[in-house]
């Protein structure tokens, strides 16, 4: 990422492309390192999550079938009811260690390459070696994503609302109306939203705003450049979508084709989705510094290596705390 903060306000939707690519492949063996520590753990804990969430449903729902053909009261009935209580059980803990991981390495993940980016952009000299440093701790980042999930509820009711318009019972002309309204609001809220968590989730790392304030500043930042983010995020979610759609394709339903196949499929997909998962935070964080200097906010380098640096030492002392706490 060689352009000044001043030019960085005429980069456009190419040109962001251009210097994420630019910004990993110049810094390539840093990346690389993030990557294998990190973000490959991140990739293989939700692929893992896909394969034995499709395994969980295939035998809940084989169960429940041989439920139904089962006289009801009879021992094989009860046993068989029992069997898909505790699978359900099984199931929601698995549910439970999966999000508890993917949140620690999302976090953990992103402030390292949102960190690095920024980095390369103070004076390409600053090498990121504790990549694996947070911002301010879980408790504001609890606050962040609660925040985000109170909108991302809001928004799947509306989308529910555009699911039930399909069957309205006056006419099928009033419905379908009514359901091309509530796609359009629909998608363009969910559209807004992401690109407004996404932005937040880098202000939450380089500036002092986190949780509700965070997501205020991300709103204000992306005025003027909402077009080249809309169009950006969902690039890159197709993008995402697409080796998501091969992997339940080709390796959880590829029943037709044999093992070998199937564990060379996933390594791909595994690759793939590292690094789309990779090239998206890098972006993301450029398009901080677009906003940045297209609303001519000057970016206080120094102050902004204090605040890491800060953010380093209190995370230590949380970290000497909480073993003193377990010895």
């Amino acid at each position: 990422m060689d352009k000044e903060q001043e030019e960085m306000q005429f980069v456009g939707c190419f040109g962001i492309f251009v210097e994420s690519y630019r910004a990993i492949f110049a810094w390539r063996k840093i990346f690389t390192k993030i990557t294998l520590s990190l973000i490959l753990p991140l990739s293989f804990i939700y692929l893992v999550h896909m394969e034995v969430s499709n395994l969980f449903f295939r035998t809940i729902i084989y169960d429940e079938i041989e439920l139904h053909r089962t006289r009801s009261g009879t021992a094989r009935y009860e046993k068989l009811s029992d069997l898909i209580s505790d699978e359900w059980a099984y199931f929601f803990l698995f549910k439970a260690a999966y999000f508890t991981l993917y949140f620690i390495f999302s976090l953990i993940s992103s402030a390292a390459v949102v960190y690095t980016v920024a980095c390369i952009h103070r004076s390409g000299t600053q090498l990121q070696r504790r990549h694996q440093r947070r911002s301010q701790g879980v408790e504001a980042a609890d606050g962040y994503f609660l925040k985000h999930f109170h909108r991302h509820v809001s928004v799947q009711r509306l989308g529910r609302l555009v699911h039930f318009s399909r069957f309205d019972r006056r006419g099928k002309r009033f419905g379908f109306g009514l359901f091309v309204i509530f796609a359009a609001v629909y998608v363009v809220g969910f559209l807004y939203l992401t690109v407004i968590w996404h932005l937040a989730s880098v202000v939450s790392v380089l500036e002092e705003a986190y949780g509700f304030n965070a997501m205020v500043k991300g709103k204000n930042l992306i005025k003027g450049n909402t077009l080249v983010a809309v169009v950006i995020f969902p690039v890159l979610g197709m993008a995402g979508g697409g080796v998501q759609f091969a992997f339940q394709r080709l390796v959880l339903q590829g029943n037709n084709s044999g093992m070998g196949a199937r564990v060379v499929y996933a390594i791909i997909c595994l690759f793939l989705h590292s690094m789309l998962s990779l090239f998206g935070l890098v972006i993301q964080t450029v398009i901080y510094f677009v906003c940045k200097s297209y609303h001519h906010e000057n970016i206080d380098k120094s102050a902004l290596s204090d605040h890491w640096m800060l953010t380093w030492e209190s995370m230590l002392r949380c970290w000497k705390m909480c073993s003193v706490r377990a010895v």
